[in-house]
């Protein structure tokens, strides 16, 4: 069978789950009268409910007698560590760029990884039915990308094709307008090569991804490099290291006991899987992502997958609150240990470190959105658990400097609120690298900002712009300490007793504060239930009951209006939190909390830190 292997990389929201949604329609891969739900590809909830691409995965086409496996990949920039793994399993990349929008900070990100591997692009200028649509100049944008990232004469000659994923159309020139995507569909045939695996050769297959099926167990997905699985043939796994023959080190043995492989959204059982193509095995206790499978007699061990290092990481405490074990279903050390170390079987990007007490743990990742939504997907399995404010992961540099991470920030903005921005990001130490005006009203802004500097800014943004501006970031590099950041600015509202929250007590507060609970919550003492309009936290008494009489004036039956409490989401929890403050995460609520509960407690804490300051 002649195969293809291509994985569809982008920016986030630049229309990758849309056009594979086309092509799986234009191949065929569904029946005439079949209901098919959008972005498709997106099955996991969290990825409906966000509108974003969270996990790689993988599906088949066939097109004029030829096999093409498509890797679906996320855009967003903290879940670089799923395009890292899969571009091992493939031959070729579709790099999909917004028609008004041009190159991203992910764009950039995923295609050097790309052009590193040695993998041919093909690139599609998308949404030219944008009114704003600039394909002429994107084009050029991403020439100058490909130019900067030192892409070699053969990845410089990629062709490029100008396409609408809603339309599902595609063409290489814009005065002939396109009707399908089969010239997308023969350009894949014509400029990705086939697998170089050879059929003939001893049984090697890389461990690019892992699933989970309740009656099978563990499986591995990954294209197979040489020579053919087959049902019932005996393989080792090999332990990590570096590759090459294997020797004198402990070899797992077993033997594959079933085979699948993908065609259009279902995984089809088959027999046999030749070289080139991308397999899913079950059988195998231990696999691993990043582990070779080969036959017993041939032990040489392919080279593993480099992803690089996570630069934020928070602390995983067990929930100690009042009430604690009210909601969740798994409460103990024991079992959020068990939870965080199974997440690292198949997410790459995370690091799971022990610390001194044996009810936290460090847990290290690409950004807050990367372990937003992991925290996210263990609450709704039923744990509870809380969650330190994140911290950057300094390194030391080659003079004994101490360094840490900075990112590139892209800000698109009207010019109106171009002030108020560059305002807020100066006392964040953001350098500006860029500015370009690209015409009706709007500035793009591209900055050079540390890590610790964006926590809490994207709420400033989104007042600052009304809602109406883009913020991209991305890692970029390691560079010097930048020296201390101001943090929030505003203090926040403690309960000073547990009780149940009164209508009548928030109406005295809120016009001083804005509440993050609404009447009947049940709150605890030292929880955070509202931000005070100015610097310094405030003990209060949200249960305060209003007093009876039997005297009735009409200054005192007044209706009590209620503006609506903040929303607060985990990306927004950490972003909001100081250092001594937690979120208290559970499968029915998301709590802030301060880290000394008493209120006398706290006032000891402070004083002592003054005069340890002072000494």
């Amino acid at each position: 069978m002649d195969i293809r292997n291509i994985a569809i990389i982008a920016h986030v929201d630049h229309g990758k789950t849309t056009l594979v949604d086309q092509m799986l329609r234009q191949a065929g891969a569904f029946r005439a009268n079949q209901h098919v739900e959008e972005r498709v590809m997106d099955s996991n909830p969290l990825e409906r409910e966000r509108g974003i691409t969270i996990l790689a995965k993988n599906t088949a086409i066939h097109f004029g007698g030829t096999k093409i496996n498509i890797v679906d990949t996320p855009g967003h920039a903290d879940f670089g560590g799923e395009v890292e793994r899969i571009l091992r399993m493939v031959d070729g990349v579709l790099i999909l760029v917004d028609a008004a929008e041009g190159p991203m900070p992910q764009t950039r990100f995923v295609t050097r990884k790309a052009l590193a591997l040695g993998l041919r692009p093909i690139v599609a200028i998308n949404k030219i039915d944008r009114s704003d649509a600039e394909p002429l100049r994107v084009h050029d944008e991403v020439l100058g990308l490909f130019i900067d990232l030192e892409a070699t004469h053969e990845q410089l000659d990629a062709p490029f094709f100008y396409t609408s994923s809603r339309a599902g159309t595609a063409t290489a020139h814009l005065d002939r307008p396109g009707t399908d995507l089969i010239p997308l569909f023969q350009a894949i045939l014509d400029h990705v090569s086939p697998p170089k695996g050879d059929p003939t050769g001893p049984f090697q297959m890389l461990v690019s991804t892992l699933d989970f099926s309740p009656f099978l167990g563990r499986m591995g997905i990954g294209r197979i490099e040489s020579g053919v699985g087959r049902v019932g043939d005996p393989v080792a796994l090999l332990p990590f290291g570096e590759p090459g023959m294997v020797t004198g080190e402990p070899i797992e043995r077993s033997k594959i006991t079933r085979l699948y492989t993908f065609d259009g959204l279902h995984r089809v059982e088959v027999s046999e899987v030749p070289a080139g193509d991308i397999a899913v095995i079950s059988g195998i206790e231990g696999i691993e992502i990043g582990k070779t499978l080969t036959t017993p007699d041939f032990l040489a061990r392919l080279a593993g997958i480099a992803v690089e290092e996570p630069t934020i990481s928070v602390d995983f405490i067990v929930n100690n609150s009042p009430f604690a074990g009210r909601d969740g279903k798994y409460v103990t050390s024991r079992q959020i240990k068990d939870r965080l170390y199974r997440e690292l079987e198949r997410n790459v990007a995370l690091r799971v470190e022990e610390t001194d007490s044996p009810d936290t743990h460090t847990v290290s990742g690409r950004g807050e959105l990367h372990l937003g939504i992991m925290m996210e997907t263990m609450r709704r399995e039923g744990y509870e658990f809380q969650v330190s404010r994140p911290r950057v992961i300094t390194k030391e540099g080659p003079n004994g400097e101490r360094l840490e991470p900075y990112e590139e920030l892209m800000l698109d903005v009207s010019e109106d609120y171009m002030g108020a921005v560059m305002e807020k990001l100066g006392p964040r130490r953001a350098e500006m690298t860029e500015m370009r005006n690209p015409g009706q009203g709007s500035v793009r802004l591209t900055f050079r900002i540390p890590s610790r500097g964006l926590f809490g800014y994207r709420s400033d943004f989104l007042t600052d712009t009304r809602g109406n501006g883009m913020m991209h970031h991305r890692f970029l590099d390691y560079g010097p300490w930048a020296g201390p950041l101001s943090g929030r600015k505003r203090g926040v509202l403690v309960a000073d007793r547990e009780g149940s929250v009164v209508a009548f007590a928030l109406g005295n507060l809120q016009e001083r504060a804005v509440m993050f609970v609404s009447p009947v919550e049940l709150v605890y003492e030292g929880m955070i239930c509202g931000e005070n309009s100015r610097p310094g936290d405030m003990d209060v008494n949200v249960t305060k009951e209003k007093k009876l009489t039997n005297m009735r004036t009409t200054a005192s039956d007044d209706n009590v209006i209620l503006e609506p409490p903040r929303a607060i989401t985990l990306e927004y929890a950490l972003e909001y939190i100081e250092e001594d403050e937690l979120i208290e995460v559970t499968p029915k609520n998301i709590r802030l909390r301060k880290r000394v509960l008493q209120a006398n407690d706290r006032k000891k804490a402070a004083r002592a830190a003054r005069v340890a300051d002072a000494s």
